[in-house]
């Protein structure tokens, strides 16, 4: 599968199941070959020949196939949600250069300056047009921007052939087909989408997209799973977590899958004796989940965590030290991923270090995740080397925040600290000697609203008249005071 693109192998799916359903909504469903021509549409009313391509639109049936017009074309997409911050969506586009962006008319103001194409100005007649040549499996088929520790986003620039391999592993493993019904719920930024979209979509299966009502709760979402004869479902720990405190799970799932932080035993003890539960690991710079583990029948270490498992087919996982040699079975070391998923690296090569091509010219990353082996040949997460935390699922770097931050006007200087609650979980506090006399929390919270995700906006400010340092002249965290969070769960 490595020898091919995305979009072939979608063509492939499409020739060999057309009238299977490929895309389910609440009041619609589109056929392989319906769901084909839609994506003709899109790609024949592009204006111009592109490299990259944005795509800030509703999810749904023309959101995917969008995805698939742009790979059909040869270029790469640069998704964004339509409620990211402006400026975050805005630097995202500029930094990958897009040609134009693929959006909704209702979207228009927030994407001024910007050449669009809208979704509704399409007609159902395909127009005609010849694609260009396929492009070849190295070539880039997205930009996924996460969390920077310089202030900025960085743009993970990830190849058809990074995708199709991750494909192939998550078939080895899983077995999707024809009848399995994916959720499609993720966020388009996350690399959970990637798995739910891809991994259907070039299998046979069907992705079914829950809007509107559909999402506003549990209870709301599990009522479209049941609906829908949703079989997989792949998320954020914490949604696990609020199906294990449902009295019931809808009959129709086989296999729930956890990635994007740490699960816990709590979070899904009483889901295991009704459905086959995996724990995921894997970055977005691999790609998308590396290592699995099925906690069904298995023991949680003595943290309450689940291991991360085992290297998925084409990957394997390294626990190296500092200097990049071997530690001994059982120490703790960085995870180091090398292997078919292994992704181009960040759009702006000068970030770049932790990408390494070793003397024998494998090219590594270093996760700056410490984890150790298990006796039983299965890794452990232990923590990040650095500050970097998952809030919600989500990667934050505080220096991001920080550096936001300390941009506000009202603002002479600021630190922001993570810290984790009872439960474990992560949150954020802000440190923050103002500018002058004014300091308006609420309108430093809009300014931050600009750049930064909700989930990136530190859930504590405390006010102080100074900072304190350590004899080195950087922030003494030690000194600076802690607001406890009690856990949520």
């Amino acid at each position: 599968m490595s020898n091919s693109t995305i979009y072939e192998r979608f063509a492939e799916t499409v020739v060999r199941v057309p009238e299977q359903p490929a895309i389910v909504e609440q009041a619609r469903t589109l056929t392989y070959a319906q769901l084909d021509r839609r994506i003709d549409v899109i790609a024949g009313n592009f204006p111009t020949q592109e490299r990259f391509i944005g795509i800030v639109a509703d999810h749904g049936a023309d959101f995917i196939a969008s995805i698939f017009a742009v790979l059909k074309t040869g270029a790469a997409y640069v998704p964004a949600e339509p409620d990211f911050p402006e400026e975050r969506i805005r630097f995202m586009m500029k930094e990958s250069g897009v040609g134009f962006i693929i959006t909704q008319q209702k979207y228009q103001e927030k994407l001024t300056g910007f050449p669009l194409l809208f979704l509704e100005d399409l007609t159902e007649d395909p127009p005609a047009w010849g694609p260009p040549a396929l492009p070849r499996p190295e070539a880039l088929a997205y930009i996924l921007y996460t969390s920077g520790s310089t202030g900025v986003p960085k743009g993970v620039s990830v190849t058809n052939a990074n995708v199709c391999h991750y494909v192939r592993a998550f078939q080895h493993e899983f077995h999707p087909a024809v009848g399995d019904v994916m959720l499609q719920y993720s966020v388009c930024s996350f690399d959970i989408f990637v798995e739910e979209v891809f991994t259907t979509l070039l299998s046979g299966a069907a992705l079914a997209i829950p809007v509107g009502q559909a999402r506003a709760d549990i209870t709301s979402l599990m009522d479209f799973v049941r609906e829908k004869n949703v079989t997989i479902l792949s998320g954020f720990p914490y949604l696990l977590m609020e199906l294990n405190e449902l009295e019931e799970i809808p009959s129709s799932l086989r296999l729930l899958i956890s990635g994007g932080d740490i699960l816990r035993e709590s979070y899904v003890n009483h889901l295991l004796p009704q459905v086959t539960v995996y724990n995921t690991y894997g970055p977005s710079e691999t790609t998308v989940c590396c290592s699995y583990f099925c906690c069904n029948g298995q023991k949680a270490l003595e943290d309450g965590t689940y291991p991360i498992g085992k290297a998925v087919l084409g990957t394997k996982i390294e626990l190296l030290d500092e200097d990049g040699k071997p530690v001994p079975d059982g120490a703790v070391g960085e995870l180091c991923i090398s292997g078919g998923g292994v992704s181009n690296g960040y759009l702006d090569k000068r970030k770049n270090e932790m990408f390494v091509t070793t003397a024998d010219g494998k090219r590594l990353y270093r996760s700056g995740d410490l984890g150790y082996l298990l006796p039983d040949g299965n890794l452990a997460f232990l923590h990040r080397k650095d500050s970097q935390v998952m809030i919600l699922g989500k990667r934050v770097e505080p220096e991001e925040v920080e550096n936001v931050l300390c941009d506000c006007e009202e603002v002479q200087t600021a630190v922001v600290c993570p810290f984790t609650d009872e439960h474990g979980l992560s949150y954020l506090t802000a440190y923050v000697v103002p500018e002058g006399t004014k300091f308006v929390l609420s309108e430093v919270k809009k300014k931050l609203a600009r750049y930064l995700t909700a989930f990136m906006i530190p859930e504590f400010f405390v006010i102080l008249d100074h900072i304190p340092l350590t004899p080195n002249g950087k922030p003494d965290v030690k000194r600076l005071p802690v607001v406890l969070k009690e856990g949520a769960c």
